[in-house]
């Protein structure tokens, strides 16, 4: 194991409606995810999950280390979070869940571009 872990940070949106639904989608794919990124984060991605009930999107940013991810909380993530709050409220009926975990193990498949 590497004496450096990654550390997968994933938010769960859960929205209202699919009209809350595709605009949440859009303001993370309009530069939400990308501030992440620059702030810190490896890659980042969107994720619509399956649900049977009301929608939820899941973006999921890798850390290159618990000390970066740290340095994103610390720093960015307070303003990152205060930006996603006004423009998606608790009052609009949507909630958010944030899970923090450090990757174990991670394969790469044949197609993936190696330096």
């Amino acid at each position: 194991m590497s004496a450096v872990s990654r550390v997968l940070y994933i938010v769960i949106a859960t929205l209202p409606d699919e009209p809350t639904a595709r605009e949440f989608v859009e303001w993370l794919r309009a530069g939400h995810v990308a501030d992440v990124v620059r702030c810190g984060a490896e890659s980042g991605a969107v994720v619509r999950l399956d649900s049977d009930g009301r929608p939820r999107v899941m973006a999921q940013y890798l850390f290159a280390s618990r000390m970066a991810f740290d340095r994103y909380i610390a720093a960015d993530a307070p303003r990152l979070r205060a930006e996603g709050l006004a423009r998606f409220p608790v009052s609009r009926g949507v909630s958010f869940e944030r899970l923090v975990g450090v990757v174990e193990h991670q394969d790469q498949g044949p197609g993936t571009l190696r330096a």
